[in-house]
């Protein structure tokens, strides 16, 4: 098992300053990345430079309007302190109102994109910098302002320096959900065969594929992306690309992975019959991860970056498998011990994200809705007794259980004698009192396939009185339910009442 360290972020020296910056960027992303949990979000990343890491920890970043108007009439002028003015720019354009004041200013982002082609290397990187804090800025105005750089941006991302590669990548993902002006002229300009490109190129430097990650999920949550973008992406090297970074590196952290499993969530989630990704081993890639991080939560790790890389694997795979034909079922998803995995995973976050208990065991209902060989494998390995004993739980997370358990006793006689066997009739006599409707609904849809499967069962349900329980239903209830306990009643459980005062 790989070790999971947390999200990833740049090296740099030591200092007091210096890791106190580090944890507030730490702190940010995590809110963000936990933000997309429970809803898509585009979100933006400001990456810092190091030399403001290393040197200038303390310096107030908030320049003046005026400080934008000088820096941009020296640098127009050109002279030997050009690499220093840049660097004083890109800091005061850290300040929303200097940003503004930049992009009015005459030719302002014409001698940026001039700054940003010319020889001088570290003039260009200074002049990327400048870009990047533009893309930062709340103002919807200023992304198609810098509309003038992102042909050389997109050529930039098959340069040879990663930190350079970076902040082109981090630019372009700021900017693309700002503007449908700006998303159509990069789709126009290539952006989807630039990022397989780099994404190929670089497979082995996870801090660029991490940023790969990040701007194609911006990208895939942009308006019409459905119908404009995932068409484009789909047909490209890009989700095999993807799937391959669903192996954590032991040493650089879960990051990369969880980038690139939100992208695969916006993909699955947006295509209608996911042929594409489950061609390409997309269920059985995504399946193999959840068994992994199934077990390391069973084995005790706390890790919250686990946690975050659960979430849209969960989907993924929840969307892949309502997708994926019953019949290629079992080859797709592999082992069956994702079904440990996944009860796992709902007794690790019941208490602390029951928003992600839910999910889980959405997942464990498609899993075992079409296929013998699941609920069969809850049976033998002895998990639904852990299952049985959340019924009492609320947020959706009991109705979906039923919903499992209604798919086991569905399959065959025999599991419905050995649900009984395990105590459910006990747990649905608790379940058919409850206010929940839908939930007396599906306790009724599952106590008919019980008692139909063996007059034994059915004399077990009238001995533990549930009789009684059926006629309050009957008097009390309304319209459907009430027709289904009549039903039970009449057709099925009257013969036996003579053993309802068996105690």
């Amino acid at each position: 098992m790989w070790r999971l360290n947390k999200v990833r972020h740049k090296a740099g020296r030591q200092g007091d300053g210096l890791e106190e910056l580090r944890l507030k960027r730490r702190e940010h992303e995590r809110a963000l990345r936990q933000a997309r949990r429970d809803r898509q979000l585009v979100s933006k990343r400001l990456l810092l430079s190091e030399d403001e890491e290393q040197q200038d920890i303390t310096m107030d970043t908030t320049a003046g309007e005026q400080d934008v108007v000088s820096l941009v009439h020296k640098l127009q002028h050109s002279g030997p302190e050009k690499e220093t003015n840049l660097k004083a720019l890109s800091k005061a354009l850290r300040d929303p109102s200097a940003q503004l004041t930049f992009i009015k200013q005459e030719n302002s982002m014409h001698l940026l994109v001039g700054l940003l082609t010319g020889s001088d290397a570290q003039c260009r990187l200074q002049a990327v910098r400048c870009l990047h804090e533009l893309s930062h800025s709340p103002h919807k105005n200023v992304a198609p302002a810098c509309l003038p750089a992102t042909s050389y941006l997109l050529t930039y991302l098959s340069g040879p320096s990663t930190k350079f590669t970076e902040l082109c990548l981090y630019t372009l993902g700021n900017i693309c959900p700002d503007s449908d002006v700006v998303k159509e002229k990069l789709l126009a300009q290539g952006i989807i065969p630039a990022l397989t490109s780099c994404m190929e190129n670089q497979r082995h430097n996870l801090a660029v594929v991490e940023a790969v990650g990040f701007t194609l999920s911006q990208l895939l949550q942009t308006k019409d992306a459905a119908e404009k973008i995932i068409p484009m992406v789909l047909a490209s090297r890009l989700p095999s690309h993807l799937l391959s970074v669903l192996t954590p590196d032991p040493k650089f952290g879960l990051a990369p992975a969880i980038e690139c499993a939100w992208c695969l969530h916006y993909l699955t989630c947006s295509s209608e019959d996911n042929r594409e990704l489950l061609s390409g081993g997309a269920l059985l890639q995504c399946s193999s991860l959840l068994v992994s991080l199934g077990r390391a939560v069973a084995e005790g790790n706390k890790d919250e970056g686990i946690e975050l890389l659960v979430c849209p694997v969960l989907r993924c795979v929840g969307n892949l498998l309502s997708s994926c034909p019953v019949e290629d079922l079992s080859t797709q998803v592999g082992d069956v011990h994702l079904v440990v995995a996944l009860c796992a995973l709902v007794q690790a976050y019941l208490h602390t994200r029951p928003a992600l208990a839910r999910e889980t065991v959405w997942v464990l209902n498609n899993l075992t809705a079409h296929s013998n060989e699941f609920c069969s494998a809850l049976l033998t390995l002895n998990l639904v007794p852990g299952l049985i004993q959340l019924l009492p739980f609320s947020q959706g997370i009991n109705t979906m259980i039923l919903r499992i358990l209604a798919n086991i006793a569905h399959k065959k006689k025999e599991f419905c004698v050995q649900l009984t066997q395990l105590g459910l009739l006990s747990a649905l006599c608790a379940t058919l009192k409850m206010m929940d409707q839908e939930m007396v609904t599906l306790s009724l849809d599952v106590l008919f396939m019980l008692v139909v499967s063996s007059p034994q069962v059915a004399e077990e349900f009238v001995k533990q009185g549930g009789l009684s329980l059926l006629e309050a239903i009957q008097y009390n209830g309304e319209g459907e339910r009430r027709r289904r306990a009549t039903y039970l009643l009449e057709q099925h459980l009257l013969s036996y009442q003579q053993y309802s005062t068996i105690t």
